[in-house]
């Protein structure tokens, strides 16, 4: 028998992480969570709640954390390298705080320099804050994003060379999001692609599948562009999300929605998602 995989979404914490991220999971009835646990789009790091904290712990829904979306630890900028590692830091010993599974960051571009250059400075900076997780806390989750300027990881093969320079660090893990797969040229719309691109994930990061981000695309496979679409409406459209649930290398694997809208398309989301996996 298949183990289920938990479906749920990026929730809003307004009032306090547990305060206002379970009450937006239980509005769209998420059985996983991701927050952020910091502005996305800023550098300033907040310390945290500890009582916020243990009610979230203690609700034991299954949590991740996801990065600032500034973070680019192959930059050149010295100051953006700088904020990037002391973000990671960050984000790791707060999502050991809630007892988070997983910190999803994002792989990063080179921008100006040499892809050799900036998978070097990963190695450099990113080793030591993988050797630094205390044991129980949250695995670094690696996501590849949609293959748009000098990005270091846009395609599944992509991971190897990513994790090769980090020397598939035990505690690196891989975040797939399926809108981002999508535009980097996988085609998880055509008959048997989720099964080709999952496949090929495993041959080269078998057991290191930790996360799945469901979002359709706005745009064709092969785009480049990063825009998600609510689940079915893109141009994956739904099938290819139950197959995703249904592949070996996904199951018991947590999903989680990131797609446009509030509480009720993200509720329409899951319940969609939650279809499909139980059909």
């Amino acid at each position: 028998m298949s183990v289920t995989s938990p479906i749920g979404g990026h929730v809003m914490v307004t009032g306090g992480l547990a305060t206002g991220g379970l009450r937006y999971a239980a509005d769209i009835g998420a059985e996983m969570i991701q927050v952020f646990v910091s502005n996305p789009r800023g550098w300033a790091l907040s310390a945290g709640d500890p009582a916020q904290d243990e009610r979230l712990r203690e609700a034991g829904l299954p949590t991740f954390v996801h990065a600032s979306y500034l973070v680019n630890l192959g930059s050149p900028n010295a100051e953006t390298l700088e904020r990037s590692v002391a973000t990671v830091r960050h984000n790791l010993r707060r999502g050991a705080e809630i007892g988070a599974r997983g910190v999803v960051v994002h792989t990063g571009s080179a921008v100006s320099q040499s892809r050799a250059d900036a998978l070097r400075q990963v190695r450099e900076h990113l080793l030591p804050l993988l050797d630094e997780i205390p044991e129980g806390g949250p695995d670094l989750l690696l996501e590849p994003m949609a293959g748009q300027g000098q990005m270091l990881c846009a395609t599944v093969q992509d991971l190897g060379p990513y994790l090769d320079a980090l020397d598939f660090h035990p505690r690196a893990g891989v975040c797939l999001d399926t809108c981002h797969a999508f535009a980097a040229g996988h085609d998880l719309a055509a008959e048997g692609g989720v099964a080709e691109t999952l496949d090929a994930l495993h041959g080269i990061a078998p057991g290191r599948l930790k996360l799945i981000h469901a979002n359709d695309s706005k745009d064709a496979c092969g785009s480049k562009r990063d825009h998600h679409e609510n689940i079915g409406a893109g141009h994956i459209g739904a099938q290819p999300f139950a197959d995703v649930m249904r592949h070996p290398v996904a199951a018991g694997i947590p999903v989680c929605i990131e797609t446009p809208g509030k509480v009720e398309r993200h509720r329409e989301d899951v319940e969609l998602l939650k279809k499909l996996r139980d059909s």
